[in-house]
């Protein structure tokens, strides 16, 4: 099952994409003690989606970056949780009362920063997976070009798949989830045009016992190989994984390998927690400006990472070809299911092997 949506091209500022590529080299030159900055007085407030922490993926995540903000930049950390969507506003409007920054965590919630930072004009906000659907000078609006991550892990599981079928669960259909799914089809396109790609959407970033369900039948299904792009419902792949021998996960995100180290063949990277992280430093130091980050390969705000050594070497070098290609502007990765309808997937090489999907020795 598929469903359709639309998605709105970024605008990003010259100087943002300017900052933007010496982003990863700057978060890391940052020094580790927190008395180097002695902001205490600096509150950076984290607001999640409905799904909360504990998902074990984009909230956690999210947590991840503001917990190293807390420790290297010496800000107070705090973080609302939403369990509904009516909760937006009145935790947004909570958190710009006590904060200096506050971070949206997720799409669903662009409607509420909108309201919420015109209301406060003098506070700072990071929107993330998202802009504010009206412009706003005091919003920064973290967006991720998570079809150019997914079209890497497109290829490993094209090219180690036992049967010829793989599949995407999806949570809710929103822009960030479709460009995980697009991405994640042009790449097995590109390099197992054969291979059969299921896509189901559960409506739900919460709930990990259907996606134990949903998996379990894709699975049975003979696809081999998930891409679960589902919050805590993602959780699920895993506990199903575990049932199925010979099936396997491709992570969303984040590493999660606590959930399943056996299972997962590789990762999927999203910065998230780099954007949250660069935020508050901005904050710190006075830098922080209103527009769009543009993060994917080329600046490392979307990557693809084996922390099990799952995937063969002769798999990993077709992925590193396609990376430098992408990163190059030699082809562009889909973005949307209408611009998949006319993609021609480019052929730059093929594994020396024939890898199938077994973990590496």
């Amino acid at each position: 099952m598929v469903m359709t949506a639309r998605l709105t091209p970024p605008r990003t500022t010259r100087r943002l994409a300017l900052a933007l590529a010496a982003l990863v080299p700057l978060v890391a030159a940052v020094p580790t003690s927190p008395s180097a900055f002695a902001q205490d007085d600096i509150v950076v407030t984290m607001v999640t989606d409905t799904a909360g922490l504990g998902d074990q993926n984009f909230n956690d995540l999210a947590k991840r970056g503001l917990d190293r903000a807390v420790e290297e930049l010496g800000v107070q950390g705090e973080v609302i949780e939403s369990t509904e969507q009516a909760d937006y506003v009145p935790n947004l409007t909570q958190a710009a009362e006590q904060s200096d920054l506050v971070v949206a965590v997720g799409f669903l919630l662009a409607d509420a920063v909108t309201a919420v930072s015109e209301q406060y004009p003098d506070d700072r906000f990071l929107l993330i997976d998202a802009a504010p659907t009206e412009e706003r000078d005091n919003v920064e609006a973290a967006l991720f070009r998570e079809h150019e991550g997914a079209f890497l892990g497109g290829i490993v599981a094209g090219l180690m798949s036992k049967t010829g079928k793989v599949a995407v669960l999806g949570g809710e259909d929103i822009p960030p989830v479709e460009r995980y799914e697009v991405g994640f089809r042009a790449g097995v396109e590109a390099v197992a045009p054969e291979t059969e790609v299921t896509v189901n959407y559960t409506g739900t970033f919460g709930d990990p016992a259907l996606g134990i369900e949903q998996s379990l039948a894709l699975y049975d299904q003979d696809n081999d190989i998930i891409l679960p792009v589902a919050g805590a419902t993602g959780i699920g792949s895993f506990e199903a994984a575990k049932q199925r021998e010979g099936t396997f996960v491709i992570a969303g995100d984040t590493d999660q390998s606590q959930l399943g180290a056996e299972q997962q063949l590789c990762v999927v990277n999203k910065g998230v927690d780099i954007a949250l992280y660069a935020a508050a430093q901005q904050v710190v130091d006075g830098s922080f400006e209103g527009g769009v980050l543009d993060l994917g390969l080329a600046n490392d705000g979307m990557g693809l990472t084996t922390p099990g050594d799952q995937v063969p070497a002769d798999v990993l070098a077709v992925v590193d070809q396609y990376r430098e290609a992408i990163v190059a502007g030699e082809f562009e990765v889909p973005a949307s299911r209408d611009e998949l309808e006319t993609f021609e997937a480019p052929v730059l090489g093929s594994p020396t092997a024939s890898p199938a999907a077994t973990p590496a020795a």
